[in-house]
């Protein structure tokens, strides 16, 4: 089992990273955590609040693409492990603004790795843990999973991008021996979620009773992780993870999205006090979005075999838990929504 003295965490305001500081905070004392985010829409320092005072965790605000400032952070705290988390991660807005994507998840994590390579200069000098998604491999139809080994086919500039920068981590791997690990995970759900992705996005309108928009007729299917199960499983997989592998993270649980609304109405509308079925008439079909995959369904048997890694939680629980907490947490969601994201959401589900 690896220890680590020092790690560098990218993206660790956003929603995965947020818990995954939490919980690395909770579970490696002693460890010096380095928070690098850049703030962007889905970065929240009022994610970090609980753990914005702790000595061995510290914040800072800058660019993964930003050389000069990995070189100071690397040679001022001399890591020994790098959690790469931040990435521009919505498929809508990869589809209106691409580049965005480009810049970020590939320039930047070239940026990154090269960084590393720089500084670990003794060979199989520390661990640069790449954390992915299963939408590289492309769409499945209404059979089969994805595995390690399933072959890249991704159909949207965000998943053509996190693809790439799959491609950057194992080329540097390869090339010039960095220890690397990468993670596949499918679709993630609970607290501090920014709401442009589906489950806090439905809870929010539905507590607000305006209208659920849902693309097509709803019948795309995704596979739900639980992101505690999934802060778990990064842990996991950095302790034990053997260097040049990759591990498929899943949640085993599908949803055709229409499936999931429905469930969402039930949960919110019971805890309102609303009569069953109040928010059924708030289902909104809008225009399908463009090459929408189909089917995602993670095969996750190797991170359970090789390193007893299972879910935690079932879905229904996880869901209730994730309903009460943006119910109770009115405050920080309206907060986040506010200003430049209320007019993304105009422009992107109005005009359908």
């Amino acid at each position: 089992m690896r220890t680590f003295q020092s790690l560098l965490i990218t993206g660790g305001a956003g929603f995965i990273g947020s818990h995954l500081v939490r919980r690395l905070l909770r579970t490696m004392p002693g460890v010096r955590l380095v928070n690098l985010d850049l703030l962007t829409y889905a970065g929240n320092l009022a994610n970090l609040r609980d753990v914005e005072d702790r000595e061995e965790h510290v914040f800072v605000r800058g660019d993964i693409r930003d050389s000069a400032l990995l070189d100071r952070l690397f040679a001022e705290h001399t890591f020994d492990g790098v959690v790469h988390l931040a990435a521009e991660s919505h498929v809508d807005r990869s589809i209106a603004s691409p580049m965005a994507f480009l810049e970020t998840n590939i320039l930047g994590t070239a940026t990154l790795l090269d960084a590393a390579r720089r500084h670990w200069t003794t060979p199989g000098q520390g661990l640069f843990y790449h954390v992915s998604t299963d939408e590289v491999y492309g769409s499945l139809g209404e059979s089969g999973y994805f595995t390690e080994e399933t072959p890249y086919d991704p159909r949207s500039p965000y998943s053509a991008s996190k693809a790439s920068s799959d491609h950057l981590v194992r080329a540097w791997h390869h090339t010039y021996g960095l220890p690397v690990v990468v993670s596949n995970c499918s679709n993630n759900y609970g607290s501090h979620q920014f709401p442009e992705k589906l489950i806090p996005l439905m809870i929010r309108n539905i507590r607000d009773s305006r209208p659920l928009p849902v693309y097509g007729e709803g019948h795309n299917v995704r596979d739900w992780l639980w992101v505690e199960d999934h802060a778990s499983a990064i842990e996991t997989v950095l302790l034990r993870g053997q260097a040049g592998a990759t591990f498929n993270i899943g949640g085993l649980n599908e949803w055709r999205n229409i499936d999931l609304v429905h469930a969402l109405i039930r949960l919110v509308d019971a805890r309102l006090g609303r009569a069953p079925g109040t928010s059924e008439s708030l289902i909104t079909y809008v225009k399908d979005r463009a090459g929408h995959d189909l089917r995602y369904a993670i095969d996750a048997s190797r991170i359970a075999s090789e390193l007893d890694w299972r879910p935690s939680i079932d879905f229904e629980t996880g869901l209730a838990a994730t309903v009460d907490w943006y119910l109770a947490n009115g405050e920080w969601l309206d907060a986040v929504t506010s200003g430049a994201y209320a007019r993304y959401y105009e422009e992107q589900y109005h005009r359908r």
